[in-house]
């Protein structure tokens, strides 16, 4: 239908059809307001004839938030810089730090930079021009930045606004700091391009110590650790009983015709004549998407056992692909292992993990429901980095699915619901009543504590995290009371021991 629509107005056949028309044919609906997973699919056929030149975009699901990489001086221009001379050093110097740099990081300097430095200063000292602040304006400044204004929209419409510390804080008075000592140490390197910048940093080395919040952070962390390690086997129960029921239910959605009545615990639903979609209303008329909750308990007990067993971050998770998998023969034995090849991600360092059987059976259900049923092989993707920015090369994800007739990579939110939807379940709740949260970061610490715990050296847990500094492992590592109170009861037992009968 959309194909028709665009040769209807611009005339021609298919091969006449360019990107820019089918993008026009796309901001057109959005305009309108029915946009929806199925109004680009039509682009994705029209990619497979061929007709496409090399460089048009992959899929035009996700152009319009797609932005690409901007330069230091679109980052620096964004946020509205009044002097002109500040504006040039601060483009400088982006651009001196931007090869040592990826481009999430860069991006979060820039916005410390500016939005929350200099265009903080212009907008409450006009008219400023020099690095060097007066005392009285780098205290008023630190005193702003120190909390935030939180909106929060309540039930009845109104905005509750609250005063909260900012949590990074901290980070942002390093950032600063750092803009100030680079520009000293480059003065005497280059004292032409940096020296007439110089000037005494407004913010003292005692002001970045961390110390107090890192030990906050580290204990709420360990005591959410400890609430949910006792349930991680309930909840990975939760999510499987959940698929199960939800591809019984897919079943027997299926196994009746369009229009047919049918029952279904206890219920009688009437499926819907539309031959393409599996749903089907009960007796009140609420109309029920079968297929669609069956995709979401799927991949949530995918994305339970995937990140249980291997530890790995989501964003590692959502890039695995079928490549990746690969086999390992052992030089002593011969005995040959299989592997998961991780893809750098955070950290830029790759690593492979062994794949136990758990994880292997999980990848081998994933990779059967993925599968094209026509080829058999797995479709490539080109998945949107939202971190670099960037397009990566075709590969064949394993978190992927049929959206609309448009293969689609998986997406963080997506999988957040999917755990929230086995969450409401079950109704787990923390020590003070309020409902239990996982968060995919949870897994993760939650795979370091066990494994800790269990027996596996901190240095070969560091190598299978990915982490670079064993510290960083360590601090998700949880430790338990029944740790310190076997230790104490065992120091107390050698005591007696040595205390006359």
């Amino acid at each position: 239908m959309a194909l028709a629509r665009i040769m209807i107005a611009k005339g021609g056949g298919l091969a006449d059809i360019t990107p820019g028309d089918a993008f026009e044919y796309d901001t057109d609906m959005r305009r309108a307001g029915v946009a929806s997973c199925n109004t680009t699919s039509f682009y994705s056929w029209l990619r497979d004839l061929g007709t496409l030149p090399s460089d048009a975009p992959t899929t035009l699901r996700l152009l319009h938030r797609v932005t690409g990489q901007l330069t230091c001086e679109q980052l620096v221009d964004r946020h509205g810089v009044a002097c002109a001379s500040i504006r040039e050093l601060l483009i400088d110097y982006l651009e001196e730090r931007r090869p040592r740099l990826d481009y999430a990081t860069l991006d979060g300097l820039a916005r410390s930079l500016t939005r929350n430095f200099w265009s903080d200063l212009e907008a409450h000292h006009p008219g400023i021009n020099s690095l060097r602040l007066p005392p009285e304006a780098a205290a008023a400044w630190k005193g702003r930045m120190r909390t935030y204004i939180q909106r929060r929209k309540l039930p009845d419409g109104t905005v509750e606004e609250t005063l909260v510390e900012r949590a990074d804080y901290v980070q942002l008075l390093l950032s600063v700091r750092a803009f100030y000592l680079d520009i000293a140490r480059g003065a005497t390197e280059e004292p032409a391009r940096w020296g007439p910048w110089a000037a005494p940093c407004p913010i003292k080395e005692a002001e970045t110590s961390n110390r107090k919040r890192l030990k906050r952070t580290k204990a709420r962390m360990d005591q959410r650790t400890r609430e949910r390690l006792p349930v991680l086997e309930t909840f990975a129960k939760a999510a499987a009983d959940n698929l199960r029921h939800h591809a019984a239910r897919l079943e027997a959605v299926l196994a009746v015709q369009p229009g047919a009545t049918f029952g279904l615990g206890g219920t009688l639903f009437v499926r819907t004549k539309n031959v393409t979609t599996v749903n089907a209303r009960d007796e009140q008329g609420k109309l029920h998407h079968f297929a669609q909750s069956e995709h979401r308990a799927f991949w949530s007990w995918a994305a339970v056992e995937f990140l249980r067993h291997t530890g790995a971050r989501i964003e590692e998770m959502l890039e695995v692909s079928h490549h990746a998998m690969i086999q390992y023969r052992l030089p002593t034995t011969g005995e040959i292992v299989p592997l998961l090849q991780i893809a750098p991600s955070k950290t830029d360092q790759e690593r492979v993990l062994l794949v136990s059987p758990e994880p292997a059976d999980v990848l081998a259900t994933i990779i059967r429901r993925v599968r094209d049923p026509r080829t058999g092989a797995i479709p490539l993707l080109s998945a949107y980095d939202y971190e670099e920015r960037t397009w990566n090369p075709p590969t064949p994800l394993l978190f992927q699915w049929d959206r609309g007739g448009e293969n689609s990579r998986m997406t963080g939110e997506f999988i957040r619901k999917a755990l929230g939807d086995v969450l409401d379940i079950i109704g787990l709740t923390d020590s003070t009543g309020q409902p239990l949260a996982f968060s995919p970061h949870d897994f993760r610490r939650l795979f370091i504590t066990d494994a800790i715990r269990s027996g596996l050296p901190p240095h070969i847990a560091q190598v299978i995290a990915g982490h670079a500094n064993i510290n960083t492992t360590m601090g998700y590592n949880a430790i338990y009371p029944a740790q310190t109170i076997e230790a104490h009861r065992a120091f107390i037992a050698r005591r007696r021991a040595l205390r006359p009968a």
